[in-house]
């Protein structure tokens, strides 16, 4: 298959080919700097610039999420528009946005307290939580083997939390909850839209939950992070740097699901795991460098074995595929 934007290679092997490849590494590229930029910025705005508000900047990014998405589907055509086809396919959809705005709201809130690094090290466990929560309401078992590739990711969290010399427990905690409620949403999303009726594509999933995440988080924004906007507006008088950061914070957490998407399509299964799992230790590295926070030999060691343990447990995945 052509990667879109790319010519389809001519019968004499022309020159269609570099151009998409061109595409795809552009498009990876893409994946990755929203990716880390969006980590790295939520880092910046909520720690080093001290807007300590999660909820509203998550709302902020919903916000975008629900405008672009529908831009990107109704007016650019970016995919074809799914349609909601009853009131309990709606009610699945709400479930899994109030998990998903948990995911992305503890994940923020750790950013408060936490370094990248192992934010990032912290996160690299979503298979193990995946996993269990398969067996719990799945009760789908998976091979010994597959369980076993589990121990150094947990194993190489425990080290990276003993030699952390930022390790904060709140915000350890906070993180630990974010991944686990990502691995809930992945296993949830399989289960209420299993039906092939009921089955959205990302783009479309994300149009219909990021306008649901927007009504659940105003409330919480109104009475746990007494007058924000008030307090936002007075910042924006004094710096207007606050409303274009958000802005571009907000726009850059909707392409992290937009390339996401995009990457998924034009590359194959294996690519996409080798890019994944290569995209967590550059965050590492990139925030390491700008922010300049401690790391220590035994907090590295313990980050390598966790994406070890990840690297051998999406391999067993893929070898014992039905």
């Amino acid at each position: 298959m052509t990667a879109k934007g790319g010519a389809a290679p001519s019968p004499g092997g022309g020159g269609g080919l570099p151009n998409g490849r061109f595409f795809t590494v552009g498009l990876v590229t893409a994946w990755y700097s929203s990716n880390i930029g969006v980590l790295l910025l939520n880092k910046y705005l909520l720690s080093n610039y001290g807007f300590k508000y999660p909820i509203f900047l998550t709302m902020c990014h919903m916000s975008a999420c629900a405008l672009l998405s529908y831009a990107a589907i109704a007016w650019l055509r970016v995919v074809p528009m799914q349609l909601v086809r009853s009131r309990v396919q709606l009610a699945k959809i709400a479930a899994l946005s109030l998990v998903f705005c948990g995911s992305v709201v503890s994940g923020n809130v750790s950013l408060r307290y936490l370094p990248v690094s192992f934010n990032q090290a912290v996160g690299a466990t979503t298979p193990f939580f995946t996993a269990v929560f398969a067996y719990i309401m799945t009760v789908k078992r998976e091979s010994w083997v597959t369980y076993l590739t589990l121990v150094p990711v947990v194993t190489g969290v425990m080290i990276a939390s003993g030699g952390e010399p930022s390790f904060h427990l709140f915000g350890f905690i906070m993180c630990i909850g974010a991944t686990a409620a990502r691995a809930l949403k992945t296993v949830l999303q399989g289960i209420l839209l299993s039906s092939e009726g009921e089955k959205l594509n990302s783009m479309n999933l994300l149009l219909y939950m990021a306008p649901i995440a927007v009504i659940l988080l105003l409330p919480a924004t109104i009475f746990m992070e007494d007058n924000v906007v008030g307090i936002t507006i007075e910042l924006a008088k004094k710096d207007t740097t606050i409303v274009w950061l958000l802005l571009f914070n907000s726009c850059l957490a909707y392409f992290v699901n937009l390339t996401n998407f995009l990457v998924t399509k034009h590359t194959s299964a294996l690519t996409l795991q080798v890019l994944g799992n290569a995209k967590g230790a550059v965050a590492v590295v990139v925030s390491i460098l700008i922010f300049r926070n401690p790391v220590s030999v035994t907090g590295m060691l313990g980050y390598t074995l966790t994406v070890i343990g990840v690297i051998l447990y999406s391999e067993s995945k893929k070898r014992n595929k039905p």
